[in-house]
């Protein structure tokens, strides 16, 4: 299943980079003059972009090296994608829901319980829906909480952004169909979409293709919320898939775009606003989906996910009206989102939108 044609992926990589050569947009001749100083400045490794335009992949490019003292980054290398594994494990999800394999708000607890929170009757609460929209009441990770999984509020109740919440959901994945996560991904969502350099769990075929070589403990289990490797094209790839509802019936495709709590006051929009050119006509409002941020300024609606380990920042968004968006990938042993905020507004010149970023952990 993991067999990789790699001859292939240089040689297609290849040629992309002679064609974009030939006729580069002012926003690649951009980052050509300006991201190889924002490397050194802000000590980034390597940086990997892919654009998307009229609903398809425009151009990638690559820039510094896969890691210190190692090959140039390239179309094969593979990034850790950070909390960019979340809108993948969501696909997964809403895939099955659509196949009728599920439903976003049939109980978990018949399948799955945490052995911490068993006693615990707020378990017959959680829903795939709410662990797709962070509302499970579950921090970020359980060793904030002495490494017990533990309700912070009721499940349903408030938003709380949670890795353990898209862990919990990927059990009752498994659970619920008898496929593992890594299973599922392959067949709902990485070989339908061409994703063939994408996993959730360590491969034979990552070897000497990382940006991040060696993970701090060796593991064979998954995250359903962080560590997944993918290269740029992959998850550009899937970011197209996304953008044109495909795999999902119009009803799930519909709700993945609505917020499901505002999460931007009337001080922040007012803020967020200095910055439009009719600061008395901007109406801005954030928050989380169906697995995905959910961006809505005006009466433009803008999907993204960011990402944030210690050694990798990631960035995606897309404007399905538009059939634009962008893959921002970069790496180093301790990067910062500087980077991607000078790379964003080179692609998608937006100030209010600019001022968004970066709202969790």
């Amino acid at each position: 299943m993991f067999q990789r044609t790699l001859a292939l992926t240089f040689l297609l990589g290849f040629v992309g980079t002679i064609t974009a050569q030939t006729s580069k947009t002012p926003a690649q001749r951009r980052l050509d003059a300006r991201v190889p100083i924002w490397l050194k400045v802000f000590n980034v490794t390597g940086v990997g972009i892919a654009y998307i335009e009229n609903g398809r992949i425009s151009w990638t490019g690559f820039y510094g090296v896969q890691f210190d003292g190692g090959p140039k980054a390239n179309p094969s290398t593979l990034y850790s994608v950070a909390s960019l594994t979340k809108p993948i494990t969501a696909e997964i999800a809403l895939r099955l829901a659509s196949a009728g394999v599920l439903s976003l708000d049939e109980p978990i607890w018949p399948y799955w319980i945490d052995a911490d929170i068993h006693d615990n009757p707020w378990n017959k609460l959680l829903t795939p829906r709410l662990c797709l929209s962070h509302q499970t009441g579950f921090t970020n990770w359980r060793y904030q909480t002495k490494n017990v999984l533990q309700f912070q509020k009721q499940p349903g109740t408030a938003f709380g952004y949670s890795g353990e919440g898209f862990d919990y959901l990927a059990h009752f994945l498994e659970k619920k169909t008898g496929s593992s996560l890594e299973q599922l991904a392959q067949e709902r969502v990485f070989q339908p979409i061409g994703m063939n350099d994408t996993s959730y769990t360590p491969q034979s075929w990552w070897k000497d293709r990382q940006a991040k070589p060696v993970e701090a403990v060796g593991r064979k289990k998954w995250s359903a919320a962080d560590l997944l490797r993918a290269t740029v094209g992959d998850y550009a790839r899937f970011a197209v898939s996304v953008m044109h509802n495909e795999g999902l019936t119009e009803e799930i495709a519909e709700e993945r775009q609505q917020i499901t709590r505002n999460l931007t006051s009337p001080e922040q929009e007012s803020v967020l606003c200095e910055a439009a050119k009719r600061p008395d006509h901007c109406k801005v409002e954030t928050g989380f989906g169906l697995g995905w941020h959910i961006v809505r300024i005006n009466e433009e609606t803008i999907l993204d996910h960011t990402g944030a380990d210690s050694d990798v920042k990631t960035f995606v968004f897309l404007v399905p009206r538009r059939g634009i968006g962008a893959v921002i990938f970069t790496s180093g042993s301790d990067v910062g989102h500087a980077i991607i905020d000078r790379i964003l507004p080179v692609l998608y010149p937006d100030p209010v939108y600019a001022g968004t970023l970066w709202p969790s952990p």
